[in-house]
């Protein structure tokens, strides 16, 4: 199958050794040697080589700094001038997977959702509405910490 140099062959190697993926490898045959090959045809020559794509070291995720969670029967957290909480609808809003409301440190409520794709959703208390800059982490680490606590 492979009719390709001993320089080449070294070339392959020598990019798989240094972390190139499938894809990267195709590319650079392409690029460099003219060598056209499909996705599949480029895997079984790394097979008939005997050479092996480095798989990435997956870093373990950095656990996020503490938050106390807060749901309708918590205690909200003080941010900033007021507090944030958080609630689930026990059936969600139409089109969403889960749905729910937060309340700001500034008082406004907004509803939120998550959507089929997991796209999350803000729905303001008016147009043009931010809630405060220091309450969006906090949020969205209330919001993760929840669903995680209701399985999704």
């Amino acid at each position: 199958m492979s009719k390709l140099t001993t320089e080449q062959k070294e070339a392959l190697a020598r990019w798989a050794a240094e972390g190139a993926s499938l894809n990267e490898i195709q590319d650079r045959l392409k690029s460099e040697f003219s060598f056209t090959l499909t996705y599949l045809d480029t895997r079984m020559l790394l097979l008939e080589l005997g050479v092996s794509i480095k798989q990435p070291i997956k870093e373990a995720p950095v656990a996020p700094a503490e938050v106390p969670m807060l749901t309708a029967a918590a205690e909200p957290v003080a941010v900033g001038a007021g507090a944030i909480t958080l609630t689930v609808d026990a059936a969600p809003v139409q089109g969403a997977m889960v749905s729910g409301s937060v309340t700001f440190s500034d008082g406004k409520t907004a509803g939120w959702h998550l959507d089929q794709n997991g796209a999350l959703g803000l729905r303001p208390p008016v147009p043009g509405y931010q809630p405060p800059v220091a309450d969006v982490p906090v949020f969205q680490e209330k919001l993760e910490q929840e669903l995680q606590r209701a399985g999704f």
